[in-house]
Order: C-alpha cells, then structure tokens, then sequence
C-alpha cells in the first residue's frame, strides 16, 4: 500500500481530513462515526445515491448549519468541531462540477445506442441474461475516438 496505513472507516473517522463515500450503500457515514468526526473534516459522496450520508444525523448533531461557501455546508456541534458537507451529499462530480464530459457521454451514448442496435437485430436469438457489450462495438467505439483524437 505505498506506506499508507489501512484502517476501517470506523477506526479513520477520528484521523480522517477527507473521507469520500463510494460504495452505493445507505448510512455508510452514520450518526456514530459522525459523532467521532475530526474537527474540520471534509465529507463527500461518490457514490450513485446521495443517502451514504447520514444527512439527518448531521442536522440533529449540529447546533448550527451554515453555507461555508458555494457547495459546502458547515455543521457545528455543540463541542465546537465542524464537520463540512459537500455538494448536499449528493454525487460531488455532478452535485458540485458540471458533470461529466461531453467527450466521456459521447463515448458512452455511442455505446448505448449501439448495444440497443445489437440487441433490436440479435435480440430474438440471444438467452435471457445479461448481456456484455460485444467486443467488436466496444472496439469499435474506442477506434472511432482514438480517430478524433489524432485528427485534432
């Protein structure tokens, strides 16, 4: 691990400056590990859902809520420690940037829409599972980007 130390997030919560969410998974950041929080920690989700959070735990705990600045709120407790929430608890990429690239929703509607191609011409003849992106539209995709990039 590059000299970095591994802990739990349970054992972190105390030490961490950042702690970002990215599991997909409710109450991830409870009211307990919220409680053990370092003053001025950072906190961030990741994740697909903006509920790793304890988002109603933290209005209980705080004594104050205030825009720190644009996109982070600042929670005080009655010790006096600040825990910072970033863009609501929602995903920061969309919640606090703008989202995602054109460049990455091109490549990814691209592939969309010629899986769904796949599916219409082959859908008939194919089981009823999941079905991986066949390597020929995946490669496909990536040659068509690879081909703007070196005309640019």
């Amino acid at each position: 691990m590059e000299g970095y130390e591994v802990v739990s997030l349970e054992d972190g919560m105390e030490r961490a400056d950042f702690v970002i969410t990215a599991t997909g998974r409710s109450g991830v950041i409870n009211e307990g590990m919220l409680r053990r929080c370092k003053d001025g920690v950072l906190l961030a989700n990741a994740g697909h859902f903006g509920y790793e959070i304890d988002k109603a735990a933290l209005d209980r705990l705080a004594e104050e809520r205030y825009q720190a600045r644009a996109g982070v709120e600042g929670y005080r407790f009655p010790d006096g420690r600040t825990v910072y929430l970033l863009g609501e608890g929602e995903l920061v990429n969309l919640a606090l940037a703008d989202g995602h690239p054109v460049e990455i929703m091109d490549i990814s509607f691209a592939l969309q829409a010629l899986s769904l191609e796949y599916l219409a011409l082959r859908g008939g003849k194919l089981s009823a599972q999941v079905q991986p992106v066949p390597p020929e539209i995946d490669e496909g995709v990536a040659r068509m980007v690879l081909a703007t990039l070196v005309s640019r």
